[in-house]
C-alpha cells in the first residue's frame, strides 16, 4: 500500500488557497486597522478574532452538513467552489474600501511636519515632558526640525542599517492618532470595511471544514499522517507564495505603511482562483472516495463498504478522555502560535525593525521542507511522540525569540523562526489525523469540526489577550506569552492514549508491515 502523492497534492490545492488567503489576511488586516483606521492593538486583536468566533459555530456546522450533503460532484467540492469564489470577490471589494479610506488620509503626510506632529501630541497631553536632567520643555519645543530629522533618519551601526527608535515612539502613534480622528469624524469607510470583512469571513467558514475533511475522505486511516504532511505542504506553499507577493509589493516597508493594497489584494485573489481552477479540473471526489472505501474493506480497516461510508461508532470512556486531551492540547499550542502569527507583523515593524515577510517566509520554508520527513517519521515512531518533539521545539524557538531585539543579528532570528517552522510542521502533520482517527466514514466532517472548534476557540481569545498585554506591558510580552502556552501543551499531550498511528497500522496492515512506504 502506498500513498497516491499526485492525488493528495491535487486535493491539497483547496488547502493551498485557504492558507494563501489567511496569510494575506493575518499580515495586512492588522496593519490596515491600526494604520488606516487608527485602532489600538486591543481593538485590532478583537477584530482579528472575529473569524475565529464565527469558526466556533460555522466549522462544526458545515462539517456536519457536508457529511450529509449529496451531489454529483461529491460531498465537499460544492462548498469549496462557492466559498472560494465569494471570498476572493470580497477581498477585491475590501481593497476598494481600503483605497477610499486612504483617500481620506491624503493629508497624512502633514504628520511628518514637526509643527503638525507637536499639535497632535498637544491635544492628547497638556502636561510638559521632563528631560532626564529634570529640565522641562514643551512638546512644541521637543519637535524641532532637527529632532524630527533625526526621527526619520536611519543610522549605520556595526555595518548595518538600523531604523531610529524615535520613529516607533513618535511618528507611528502620531499617524495612528490622525487616522483615528479621521475615522471618528467620517466612519463610513470603517462600516463598509467591517461589513465586507464579515461576508468574506463567513464565506471562508463555509468551506474550510469540507476542504480539510476531503483528505481523510479519499485516504485510508494508516496513511493519513503522510497525506496530511502533503496537505500541509500545499498549505505552506500557498502561504509562502503570498509572503513572496508581500516582498514584491513591499508591504512591510516603513515607507509603505500607508500603501494602497489594491494590486496586492488582486494578486492574492488571483492566486486563490487559479488554485480553485486546478482543483476543479483535476479532483474527482466521488470516484476517489469510493476507491478509499473499497481499500478500507480490502485491508480490513472497515468490515463493509457501508461501514466505511456511513458508519458511526460511540467512543469508550478512555477514547473520550484522549479526545478531550488532544483537543485541549490543540487549544494550548494555538493559544501560543496564533498570538505570534496575528501580531508578528506589528511586532517586527515596531520592535525588531525587520522585514516580517522575509522572516515568516523562512519559517514556512523550513516547515515545507519538514512536512514529508515528519509524516514518514510519524508512521514509524507514532504521532504522539512526534507531536511532543514538535511542542518542545516550538517552545525553545519562542523562548529564545523573546530575547531578540532590533540590534540582534537578523540571521539568528531567522534561525529561530526556521526552528519554529519545523516544530509547527511536526505538530500540524499529526494532530488532525489523531482526531479523525477516532471518527468513522460517516462523521469525518463532524470530527474535523471538533478539531477546528478547538483551534478556533484559542484563536478567538489569544489575539485579544495578547493585544491587551502588549498594550498594557509593551510589545515585548508577545514571545514569552507564546512560549508559556506551548509549553503547557506538552503536559496535556502526555495524557493522550488514543489516536496514534502505530496500533491502527498494525491491526489493519499486519501482513503488509512497511509496505505503505
Amino acid at each position: 500500500m502506498k500513498l497516491n502523492y499526485r492525488r493528495t497534492i491535487l486535493v491539497g490545492f483547496a488547502f493551498f488557497l485557504i492558507c494563501a488567503f489567511w496569510q494575506a489576511y493575518d499580515n495586512t488586516i492588522p496593519l490596515i486597522l491600526t494604520n488606516k483606521f487608527g485602532m489600538r492593538q486591543t481593538w485590532s486583536g478583537l477584530i482579528m478574532a472575529i473569524d475565529n468566533i464565527l469558526a466556533l459555530f460555522m466549522l462544526p456546522l458545515f462539517g456536519a452538513i457536508s457529511d450529509k450533503f449529496k451531489s454529483r460532484h461529491g460531498r465537499r467540492t460544492p462548498f469549496i467552489v462557492c466559498g472560494t469564489i465569494l471570498a476572493a470577490t470580497m477581498l477585491i471589494c475590501l481593497a476598494f474600501v481600503d483605497a477610499a479610506q486612504l483617500k481620506k488620509l491624503k493629508n497624512v503626510s502633514a504628520i511628518d511636519d514637526p509643527a503638525a506632529l507637536a499639535e497632535i501630541y498637544e491635544k492628547e497631553a497638556e502636561e510638559e515632558l521632563m528631560t532626564p536632567s529634570g529640565e522641562s520643555f514643551t512638546l512644541k519645543e521637543k519637535y524641532t526640525k532637527e529632532a524630527f530629522a533625526a526621527i526619520r533618519s536611519q543610522k549605520e551601526e556595526n555595518g548595518k542599517t538600523v531604523t531610529n527608535h524615535e520613529y516607533t515612539n513618535y511618528v507611528v502613534p502620531a499617524r495612528q492618532a490622525y487616522a483615528h480622528a479621521t475615522t471618528a469624524a467620517e466612519p463610513g469607510a470603517l462600516v463598509f470595511f467591517m461589513l465586507i470583512l464579515m461576508i468574506m469571513l463567513l464565506s471562508m467558514s463555509v468551506f474550510r471544514s469540507p476542504a480539510v475533511a476531503l483528505m481523510p475522505d479519499v485516504t485510508i486511516k494508516p496513511l493519513r499522517s503522510k497525506a496530511n504532511a502533503v496537505i500541509n505542504l500545499m498549505g505552506t506553499a500557498g502561504g509562502m507564495l503570498v509572503l513572496g507577493l508581500g516582498i514584491v509589493f513591499k508591504t512591510s516597508s516603513i515607507k509603505n505603511s500607508m500603501m494602497n493594497y489594491m494590486m496586492y489584494f488582486a494578486a492574492v485573489a488571483a492566486v486563490m482562483l487559479l488554485a480553485l481552477l486546478v482543483f476543479m479540473l483535476t479532483v474527482k471526489e466521488p470516484k476517489w472516495a469510493e476507491e478509499m472505501r473499497q481499500d478500507s474493506v480490502k485491508y480490513g480497516i472497515d468490515e463493509t463498504i457501508e461501514e466505511a461510508t456511513t458508519g458511526s461508532r460511540k467512543l469508550n470512556a478512555a477514547e473520550k478522555r484522549s479526545l478531550l486531551f488532544i483537543l485541549l492540547s490543540i487549544v494550548l499550542w494555538f493559544f501560543g502560535y496564533n498570538a505570534v502569527t496575528s501580531k508578528y507583523s506589528v511586532y517586527a515593524t515596531n520592535i525588531l525593525h525587520k522585514d516580517y515577510n522575509t522572516t515568516l517566509l523562512i519559517a514556512q520554508g523550513a516547515a515545507i521542507v519538514s512536512y514529508l520527513p515528519v509524516g514518514i517519521i510519524a508512521s514509524k515512531v507514532g504521532r504522539k511522540k512526534s507531536i511532543l518533539a514538535g511542542v518542545l521545539t516550538l517552545t525553545v524557538a519562542f523562548g529564545a525569540a523573546s530575547l531578540m531585539n532590533s540590534d540582534s543579528p537578523t540571521l539568528l532570528m531567522n534561525i529561530l523562526f526556521a526552528l519554529a517552522g519545523i516544530g509547527w510542521a511536526t505538530i500540524n502533520v499529526n494532530s488532525f489525523p489523531m482526531v479523525v482517527e477516532l471518527a468513522s466514514g460517516g462523521n469525518i466532517g463532524k470530527y474535523t469540526g471538533f478539531y477546528y472548534t478547538a483551534s478556533m476557540a484559542a484563536q478567538v481569545a489569544t489575539p485579544i489577550v495578547s493585544g491587551y498585554l502588549m498594550d498594557r506591558f509593551g510589545m515585548r510580552v508577545l514571545f514569552p506569552y507564546a512560549a508559556v502556552f506551548v509549553c503547557i501543551a506538552f503536559g496535556t499531550m502526555l495524557l493522550v492514549k488514543h489516536g496514534d498511528s502505530k496500533p491502527e497500522a498494525k491491526k489493519g496492515l499486519e501482513a503488509l508491515e512497511g509496505a505503505e512506504d
